[in-house]
């Protein structure tokens, strides 16, 4: 949880939720902004790091993700795909799913509607 100028709280939870070999299931929840990318970006590059490994971040609890959160979220996948791994993104609203098309960001991000499904894939 952190605050931005003005004294808003901001809120955002990212917490590694399920482990079997080579994935990590991360659970992500709250708003991805300006103020809140960095937390998502440290938990996420940690997992990135350790190489191989099949990310999928669960985003049915992200109310809001922005610019800052789009750019956090290439970096890392671009980091696990470096290292031989790969970043699925599960749970996404439609509103979240739109500004992923536009941006033509769905073409970089594997996208699922359950964590089982990207897990099996």
């Amino acid at each position: 949880m952190s605050r931005c100028p003005g004294g808003i709280r901001r809120d955002l939870r990212a917490t590694v939720t399920r482990r079997d070999g080579r994935t990590a299931v991360v659970e992500v929840a709250g708003e991805i902004d300006v103020h809140t990318s960095g937390e998502l970006r440290t938990v996420l590059m940690a997992l990135a790091d350790e190489g191989g490994v099949h990310i999928v971040a669960d985003f049915t609890g992200v109310r809001f993700c922005d610019a800052a959160g789009l750019g956090a979220l290439v970096a890392v996948n671009n980091r696990t795909r470096g290292n031989g791994g790969s970043l699925s993104l599960t749970g996404v609203r439609p509103a979240q799913r739109r500004i992923l098309q536009i941006t033509r960001l769905d073409h970089l991000f594997r996208s699922d509607d359950s964590v089982d499904g990207a897990i099996a894939t």
